[in-house]
């Protein structure tokens, strides 16, 4: 078993929905009380070896447009331009958001293997037509996205706290962006078990800004409560909040790291010593429960 140093983090301001599922979390910042209707987020990342503030996602330099100078390389012309330039949307670096994080100690039942992951697809409208068009008929609908028999939920929200449009084909989950909108990542636990979630956009990690690895630190997800993640985390007090964009001006592919432009994955590990996770007959023995075992009434005992 493994020790991880954790992050708990809250936030100031509203969230918002997309495909998966989630709610709000806590307003106390230590993550130790349930959620509750207007509570604030409550998180908690881990990592392995480095400190909090040592592992925090770029600062000031990695904002968008860091990097080497391209003032003496030559313009492209139109026609490369445009052969090169992607459709759809990336997200984007956006502007910075009070988010206050302490940390905290989890062990790791496996810490290389996370016992659940959550996969969301993202795209404008046309773009999210065309790629559940290869993967046969689809519907379209406001809704969460339910993980390990909706025990876990995964959901993008709009500014608005409503869930973003979603669509699921051939297995996959789509949410439905526009370019400038904000967006935030919410995860939603109904059991009594703390979790970790690792969560990366793009293929990047929201905690450091660096390639996703489930070996990376996540947020603390405490029993029946709800994880709000608003953006990139810039420090212990701020994160970069995610707004949809181009992929040129996405954060990825700034920092040349636009391969997995266009998706949003959530691991969960489960604690040492936790029931988790549930079982499939477990499960069904709860789904058979019977409210009214007693149909008649029985004779009482004789003495």
């Amino acid at each position: 078993m493994k020790l991880f140093s954790w992050i708990v983090a809250g936030v100031f301001g509203f969230v918002v929905l997309g495909c998966g599922s989630a709610s709000r979390a806590p307003a106390a910042y230590g993550g130790a009380e349930p959620a509750t209707a207007n509570a604030k987020s409550t998180w908690s990342g881990a990592a392995e070896t480095e400190s909090a503030a040592e592992y925090d996602a770029e600062p000031s330099s990695a904002a968008p447009g860091y990097g080497p100078s391209t003032a003496s390389q030559p313009a492209p012309s139109p026609a490369a331009e445009a052969t090169k330039r992607r459709p759809g949307l990336g997200t984007t670096w956006g502007e910075d958001r009070s988010s206050y994080v302490t940390t905290t100690t989890f062990f790791r039942m496996n810490p290389d293997r996370p016992f659940a992951t959550s996969t969301i697809y993202y795209n404008d409208a046309a773009g999210v037509h065309a790629m559940a068009a290869q993967s046969g008929r689809s519907d379209y609908y406001d809704n969460t996205y339910p993980v390990t028999s909706g025990q876990l939920e995964v959901v993008l929200l709009d500014p608005s706290m409503r869930p973003l449009p979603c669509t699921t084909a051939g297995g996959r989950a789509y949410v439905v962006g526009e370019a400038g909108e904000r967006y935030v990542l919410r995860v939603q636990n109904h059991t009594g078990n703390r979790v970790e979630v690792v969560a990366t956009v793009d293929g990047l990690d929201v905690i450091d800004g660096r390639p996703g690895s489930f070996r990376n630190r996540g947020y603390i997800l405490n029993p029946w409560a709800t994880l709000d993640i608003e953006g990139f985390r810039r420090s212990d007090s701020a994160v970069a909040t995610f707004r949809f964009g181009s992929v040129e001006e996405s954060y990825a592919e700034r920092k040349g790291k636009g391969r997995n432009v266009g998706v949003i994955g959530v691991a969960f590990f489960d604690e040492s010593g936790s029931r988790w996770p549930w079982t499939d007959e477990a499960i069904r023995q709860r789904h058979d429960a019977d409210p009214f075992p007693g149909r008649y009434a029985e004779p009482p005992p004789t003495w």
